[in-house]
């Protein structure tokens, strides 16, 4: 990977590292619905507009009245559902210990890529997938067990941490159904079908509970942040490093993003960073590399083809 990329690469982490952030900020005014159908809208906007200029309206109109049915799973699948659900999570939990829990994604598709089609689990992949949910165990336990210190009861904090987790294991799910129904579909149309789909899907219960009260300026630019730079211009980048490095580096952007998210939480929201935080953190990463093949093999589970 040239220095070009890994600068894109970290680029695209601190992005979706700081999405974590400005759902924290937003979420708090405008209510889970309102937030994300903002998100997507904008979202949809930054694409189809990138989509139009790259392929022209044929091949866009094209793609979304063939694959109408799967872009609109995968809208709901993939965008609405756990974006709402993360937004939920984050009315309790922080954004850095969200932006840990999304690095299970990893996890979730290959427990859902075995159980649906049937590809190979090995024993280090199981071993992963063990280490990376006792890692959200051990990254939510400060949360939950000191509620004084960390806002919300350890119901409640569960309650956040079963939401965000859910959203990973949508994300997996719609890892391989893309896999299996979309997998002949160019990247930027498929990104920019889904998130008009889940501008639709969302756009009911947003007008439906839309807040009463104004909105603040600081919520208006998060909300914006989100939408454009988190969502248009990082699914950009994401293509564009599939395209020139292959979609086995591009996810390598999984395990930076972590990073990303607990230090925007800190500086911008003077999140408490506590060593069990960064040892959750560790945790669930060791658990994703596993499970991901990054990790080729542990000395005594067996030869290395196994973890492939």
């Amino acid at each position: 990977m040239s220095a070009r990329h890994l600068l894109l690469l970290l680029l695209l982490a601190s992005l979706w590292g700081a999405s974590f952030l400005f759902i924290r900020v937003g979420v708090a005014e405008l209510g889970v619905a309102p937030l994300i159908a903002l998100r997507v809208g904008f979202g949809a906007l930054f694409l189809v507009g990138l989509a139009l200029w790259r392929t022209g309206a044929g091949p866009l109109a094209a793609a979304l009245r063939s694959h109408a049915w799967p872009l609109l799973v995968c809208g709901l699948l993939n965008s609405a559902a756990p974006f709402c659900l993360f937004a939920f999570a984050e009315l309790t939990l922080q954004a850095g210990v969200t932006s840990v829990i999304n690095a299970t994604t990893p996890l979730w598709g290959a427990l859902v890529a075995y159980l649906w089609l049937r590809e190979r689990l090995s024993l280090t992949r199981v071993l992963g997938l063990a280490t990376g949910f006792a890692g959200v165990l051990l990254l939510v336990a400060r949360q939950m067990f000191a509620p004084d210190d960390a806002g919300g009861d350890a119901g409640t904090t569960a309650l956040a941490a079963a939401a965000a987790l859910a959203a990973t294991l949508l994300y997996g799910i719609a890892a391989n159904y893309t896999k299996h129904k979309l997998s002949g579909v160019d990247p930027l149309l498929n990104a920019a079908g889904t998130m008009i789909a889940a501008t639709a899907l969302l756009l009911p219960p947003a007008l439906a509970t839309w807040p009463a009260a104004p909105v603040s300026v600081h919520a208006w630019a998060s909300v914006l942040a989100l939408g454009i730079l988190c969502t248009g211009v990082a699914y950009f980048i994401f293509f564009h490093l599939i395209a020139h490095v292959g979609p086995s580096r591009a996810i390598t952007v999984t395990f930076v993003i972590p990073i990303f998210g607990i230090f925007w939480g800190a500086v911008f929201l003077d999140e408490a960073v506590a060593p069990s935080m960064l040892a959750g953190c560790a945790v669930v990463l060791l658990g994703t590399a596993l499970a991901t093949g990054a990790i080729r093999r542990i000395p005594g589970l067996g030869p290395a083809r196994d973890a492939a």
